[in-house]
């Protein structure tokens, strides 16, 4: 039995999203029907939600803080009318606005029937993996973040699933991927490390992926850089962004970005077919041309690196995932 996954790395329903959402949720406005294609083509959708979801709350403050991300009660329609089946939360804009939105968040989320890891209430319930029944497989999926600190949640105060990566991976984390590996036929650990604005992963982060695989994560798919980066069987080290409406680097074109469909089977991971996509201001849609051509060879030139190869195929980047390198 095999299934397939379409994991997206960054999705931000604020600011200028956040916008166009309080008029209309319809998702042909911020995703096209060619990118759409790709995600039905999937028997999961999963994705970083990378803001909060509530009319509540006021900015967080803390030093350094420049940017908060919230989306209306709205975008959880976009999300439940895209397919999603599940996001992660643990990422340095679940706590935005503050308790009451994540709470929120959590709420509208759960109203449409979206699976969630990596936020809660409670630290447990931060750290509490969401299990996935899908055709047949049960999938484990493990949000944690390293940033910031200052949002981890606690015994009895809500939060994301924080851990201090760059100190080392710690036990609660590898031993809930252990657990989990017992437990389902599947686990996914997907993190948000390392800084914005990158285009390869720091050697920390190299060293983590390797430590979660040993554990027994089957995939292990991270977001956070904004910048898709190169494969390492079982890892994906950075998916970028899906959407937003964020100011685009001119060299290392944070516009240009990856959908990823895994499939994966009792085994592990299988194949990779990543999708080139061109996001615009609040909407996203197939990369073509000079572009496509462009962001294939960054990706094809960082699998390199990591001895991994990428071939392209009908304009998809393939990866062979059957071969187990880590990081």
């Amino acid at each position: 039995m095999t299934v397939t996954l379409a994991l997206a790395g960054d999705t931000m329903l604020g600011r200028g999203v956040a916008d166009l959402l309080a008029k209309s949720s319809d998702p042909d406005l911020y995703i096209s029907d060619g990118v759409r294609g790709y995600l039905s083509e999937a028997d999961a959708i999963l994705l970083n939600l990378e803001c909060c979801i509530s009319d509540r709350g006021s900015p967080w403050c803390a030093p350094g803080k420049i940017f908060h991300f919230r989306a209306p009660p709205q975008g959880v329609d976009l999300l439940a009318e895209l397919g999603v089946t599940c996001v992660t939360m643990a990422n340095n804009h679940a706590l935005d606005y503050g308790y009451d939105a994540l709470l929120d968040t959590c709420m509208h989320l759960e109203h449409m029937e979206i699976d969630t890891a990596g936020a809660g209430a409670t630290l447990d319930q931060a750290r509490e993996p969401a299990t996935l029944a899908v055709q047949g497989m049960r999938i484990a999926v493990i949000s944690v973040t390293d940033h910031p600190e200052d949002y981890a949640a606690t015994p009895d105060q809500p939060g994301v699933a924080y851990a201090d990566l760059q100190s080392g991976v710690p036990d609660w984390l590898t031993d809930t991927v252990a657990k989990m590996r017992e437990e389902t036929d599947a686990v996914l650990v997907s993190p948000h490390w390392g800084p914005n604005m990158t285009a390869a992963p720091q050697p920390y982060i190299r060293a983590a992926a390797t430590i979660l695989a040993d554990a027994g994560a089957t995939l292990i798919a991270g977001h956070s850089a904004h910048i898709a980066h190169g494969v390492a069987p079982p890892v994906l080290y950075d998916m970028g962004d899906f959407l937003d409406d964020y100011m685009v680097d001119p060299d290392l074109r944070n516009d240009l970005s990856l959908l990823f469909l895994v499939t994966i089977d009792e085994l592990g991971p299988v194949r990779l077919r990543a999708v080139p996509l061109k996001l615009d201001y609040c909407r996203t849609v197939l990369a073509e041309g000079w572009e496509r051509a462009w962001l294939s060879r960054r990706f094809i030139d960082a699998c390199e690196t990591f001895g991994t190869a990428a071939t392209t195929e009908d304009g998809l980047l393939i990866v062979d995932l059957r071969s187990r390198k880590g990081g």
